[in-house]
This record gives structure tokens, C-alpha cells and sequence, in this order.
């Protein structure tokens, strides 16, 4: 059974996107096709890149790099709350993202989006950084809205049809996880 993050984006006191990535992972366990584990990016204690060598290169000197590689290596596949921010992806999550490469290669993932645009800004600039780092991320997405999907712009409680747009991206990234396992193993047999 593929092993699927769902990785949190922000790290900000009071953030929203704990409680987003609480309802996907409660959604995607009742499925009983994968093994979901929510992966939180706060728990990490990633400061701004500070890394001296490029990621690609795997030289990592800091035990925060460390712990985070470790455990992104862990997974066949990703799903990353989005929160929008600016017109696009949220700064901590950006800035996880940039401290691995290699870890990520080669991988599936889905989107989760919310935001005052249901976070298709923040989805559209994350695609752009996954595919950098050789991810396959599916077309469906998850997408919530700030103003109808969150009471109080604060406590998540999706209306019926916006939850109803987390199953189709996990229909895709599911088997996409499994065909991305054939991929790593014929990258591996190449070397």
C-alpha cells in the first residue's frame, strides 16, 4: 500500500491549514487505499533556506534538513495544503519545499486548496515548484473557499460541494502513486 503525506503549508499561530489538513486526512483514511499520515511542516522548525549547497546535492549540514529529508523520503506520494497568500503559494511551505530535491523525485502528488479564490493561485504556483522537483501532480484539486468553507474565516467546515472535490484528486493521485513506484525503480536500475 502507497504511503501518502499529507503535508501541512503554514506554520503561522492559529493557522487554518491544521484544521484543513485534519478533515482531508479523516476523508482519505475512510478510502482504506493508502497509508495517510499528516507530515507538519511546523514540527520541523525550518528556518529561512540555510543550506550552503544546492538540495540536488543531498549535502545537507543542518539536523532540521536532516529530520525533514528523512521523512519526506519516507512517502511514494504527497498531499499539500495550499493555502493561498499573496496570490500564491504560502511563504513556509515555498520555503520547505526549496530545502530537498532529490527526496521529492520522481513522486505523486495533490493539491488542497482554500483561499478567497478557493486557492487556485496558490495550487497554480505549486504546481510550478512540484514540477521542478520532478513531481507528477494530478489535475484534480482540492479547493475550498475562505468565505463559505471556513466559519468565522476560521474553524474548517466544508460545504457538501466543496468537499465533494477532494475524492476526484484522490482517485488520480492513488494510482499515480503506484505507477510513480515503477518510475524511482527503473531511475534506480539505470544507475
Amino acid at each position: 500500500m502507497s504511503k501518502i503525506a499529507i503535508v501541512t503549508g503554514s506554520t503561522r499561530p492559529g493557522r487554518n491549514n491544521i484544521g484543513v489538513a485534519q478533515w482531508v486526512l479523516a476523508q482519505a483514511q475512510e478510502r482504506g487505499d493508502a497509508d495517510y499520515e499528516i507530515v507538519d511542516i511546523a514540527d520541523f522548525n525550518l528556518p529561512i533556506l540555510d543550506e550552503a549547497y544546492p538540495a540536488g546535492y543531498q549535502n545537507y549540514q543542518n539536523d532540521h534538513t536532516k529530520a525533514w529529508a528523512a521523512k519526506i523520503a519516507e512517502f511514494d506520494g504527497y498531499v499539500f495544503i495550499a493555502g493561498e497568500y499573496n496570490h500564491s503559494v504560502q511563504p513556509a511551505l515555498a520555503n520547505a519545499l526549496s530545502y530537498l530535491n532529490v527526496e521529492f523525485n520522481n513522486k505523486a502528488a495533490g493539491i488542497v486548496g482554500y483561499g478567497s479564490a478557493f486557492g487556485t493561485r496558490a495550487a497554480e504556483h505549486l504546481r510550478g515548484i512540484l514540477s521542478e522537483l520532478q513531481v507528477a501532480h494530478v489535475q484534480k484539486t482540492g479547493m475550498f473557499s475562505l468565505f463559505a468553507d471556513f466559519e468565522n474565516f476560521f474553524t474548517f467546515k466544508p460545504t457538501e460541494q466543496q468537499a465533494a472535490s477532494l475524492a476526484p484528486m484522490l482517485d488520480q493521485l492513488v494510482p499515480w502513486t503506484h505507477a510513480m513506484k515503477s518510475v524511482r525503480e527503473e531511475s534506480l536500475a539505470a544507475v
